[in-house]
């Protein structure tokens, strides 16, 4: 059980037969990774899904997946409880939010019973709307991003909900502001000693200052110019 002081954030992916619900087009993939406290954990969600339907094939040229690899998968409607319960509470990452909440909103109405709705079950940060208003102008694909950040995903010849969804984690944890602290999450981030402020003593010496040289202010430079690149902020280039 989670520890309700913890904050929990699931990504999320999803692979479909198509691009719109409203055409009959359905979910073929669904992949999750969970984060807590902005940590990555071994607690994933993953199914493929048998859509009973064609899938286009300008779709299967994007993820690879088949008809005849689906044919032998559970329905939308076997595995939604699972699905709802790994969801529940946490905060959705999704790149291109409204795409997949569509999809997934689309699979619920169909379900007979009381119609249930993922904002209604947790709530969600679109990777996309967040990176368009961080870097106005620039290209915000999940790719585009990746190179943006510096994160590796040469592996990633096709897409697949579950290796899009760790891709994304990655990207999100970098374009928010990094992992959290690597210390355990039972453990006090600080005691009331730390917290204290260090004073220094009034009589004390004169510190020394040693001004840099004209080439160390120029290696300096530079390297801040390296991290406006990658990150595509740097808080130290600023006049």
């Amino acid at each position: 059980m989670t520890n309700p002081k913890q904050h929990r954030q699931v990504v999320l992916d999803t692979e479909t037969t198509g691009i719109n619900p409203k055409e009959g087009h359905k979910i073929i993939e669904i992949g999750c990774v969970e984060l807590i406290n902005r940590r990555l954990t071994q607690n994933r969600f993953h199914v493929y899904l048998n859509p009973d339907r064609e899938i286009d094939a300008g779709a299967i040229e994007v993820h690879g997946i088949t008809n005849e690899f689906l044919r032998d998968k559970p329905r939308f409607a076997a595995i939604v409880d699972d699905f709802m319960r790994f969801t529940q509470g946490a905060e959705l990452i999704i790149h291109n939010a409204p795409f997949d909440v569509g999809f997934l909103n689309h699979e619920l109405a169909q379900l007979p019973g009381e119609t249930r709705s993922v904002e209604s079950n947790s709530t969600v940060f679109d990777t996309l709307t967040f990176a368009r208003k961080k870097h106005p102008g620039a290209r915000n694909s999940l790719d585009a991003l990746c190179k943006r950040y510096g994160i590796d995903n040469s592996h990633r010849d096709l897409h697949g909900a579950l290796l899009d969804a760790e891709i994304l984690a990655d990207v999100y944890l970098l374009m928010t502001g990094g992992q959290a602290s690597l210390l355990d999450e039972n453990e006090e981030i600080r005691s009331s000693e730390q917290q204290q402020t260090a004073r220094l003593s009034a009589d004390r010496p004169r510190l020394k200052v040693i001004a840099c040289t004209d080439e160390e202010l120029s290696q300096h430079q530079q390297r801040l110019e390296k991290i406006a690149k990658i990150s595509g902020n740097c808080l130290w280039l600023r006049e």
